[in-house]
């Protein structure tokens, strides 16, 4: 009797420890804080591309779809942008946290108080993508080529902006070519058509252009001139910065680790943006990737995103010279360099 009580005991014993310790770890995985586990929650937060769903910004679903986000405990809501304007709205009415968008642009828009409140926070292009492209009949090899020469261009875009100071670098008296103001999506047809002599678009069309046209494509990179510019960043609030740096830091490396993956993996992250959004053709996608390899890597076998201070400070002088910002605007009043350091 005696045996069978302390048997039944022992039992009982047992099934009370067994809850207990179900309860510990139950509790233990709620009060780890661990968002990437199931018992944690992800920081929702919003994010837009700088132009719609091309190669460009592909990387970004590439982080997303990899996991890289939901590690860093980011739920991400990946939106369409429509350029610097709409971006920096977004971003100005918190309707998204990040924005991606041509960092020169925005310079100017910062420069000129309609857009202040923002900061970079990393380069995705370490050098300006805009670009003078032309088809090969028509003889054009060199920027004094353009002398004479109709050229369309994204109307008020940083491209068209910022063709005077890119023809007086390159000996080109600006005055002597006529600009014909665009929508984006019609200077491909146009160049096609030969309703124009070239484009001042950004050089990730080039392929787009070339199947358009048939033709084989020239390109005269605005970097050759203006070599400080940089291409697309990506950009949030300084209030942001301030309350949650946590949250932009883990942001930034996510991204950055999708963007790393991308240029290694162009047809994989072709595939990726095409099962998000399917309009987006993997050929187009893989073609502006390619495009894209040698204008993400920074000098110096730097890490990516990096964003030097004095070579913003240089950029600022190059947009004040060009007479499209009066004096004033300082490097840090654009850009954070604390999120990914040089070492």
């Amino acid at each position: 009797m005696i045996k069978k009580f302390r048997a039944s005991s022992a039992v009982v014993l047992a099934a009370v420890l067994a809850v207990a310790v179900a309860g510990c770890s139950s509790s233990d995985d709620k009060d780890s804080g661990d968002p990437g586990s199931s018992g944690g929650a992800l920081k929702k937060v919003g994010y837009v591309t700088a132009f719609g769903a091309v190669g460009r910004d592909s990387f970004i679903w590439v982080a997303k779809e990899k996991g890289y986000f939901k590690e860093a405990g980011i739920d991400v809501d990946i939106q369409k942008g429509a350029g610097n304007v709409q971006n920096l709205t977004l971003l100005k009415a918190d309707k998204v946290q990040f924005a991606a968008l041509d960092f020169t642009g925005a310079e100017i828009q910062a420069g000129t108080g309609k857009f202040p409140d923002w900061r970079a926070v990393a380069a995705v292009h370490q050098r300006t993508l805009v670009s003078i492209m032309t088809t090969a009949d028509t003889k054009i090899t060199k920027p004094t080529d353009l002398a004479g020469k109709k050229i369309a261009t994204g109307k008020g875009s940083v491209s068209e902006l910022l063709f005077p100071a890119y023809a007086k670098a390159a000996g080109l008296d600006p005055k002597s070519v006529t600009m014909q103001g665009a929508q984006p999506t019609a200077l491909n047809g146009l160049m096609a058509k030969r309703q124009v002599d070239a484009l001042s678009t950004f050089l990730l069309s080039k392929t787009a252009l070339a199947n358009v046209s048939k033709k084989e494509v020239v390109v005269m990179p605005y970097s050759d001139y203006l070599a400080d510019l940089f291409g697309n960043a990506i950009i949030t609030k300084p209030a942001l910065i301030s309350s949650d740096r946590e949250l932009v830091q883990k942001f930034v490396n996510a991204a950055m680790k999708g963007l790393d993956y991308t240029i290694q993996h162009p047809d994989e992250a072709a595939q990726i943006l095409n099962k998000a959004e399917p309009t987006a053709a993997i050929p187009a996608a893989m073609g502006e990737i390619n495009a894209m390899k040698p204008y993400v890597t920074p000098p110096n076998a730097g890490a990516t995103g990096l964003m030097d201070e004095q070579r913003v400070t240089r950029s600022i002088a190059a947009v004040q010279a060009a007479g499209l910002m009066p004096a004033g605007l300082t490097p840090d009043k654009v850009a954070d360099f604390s999120f990914i350091p040089k070492s």
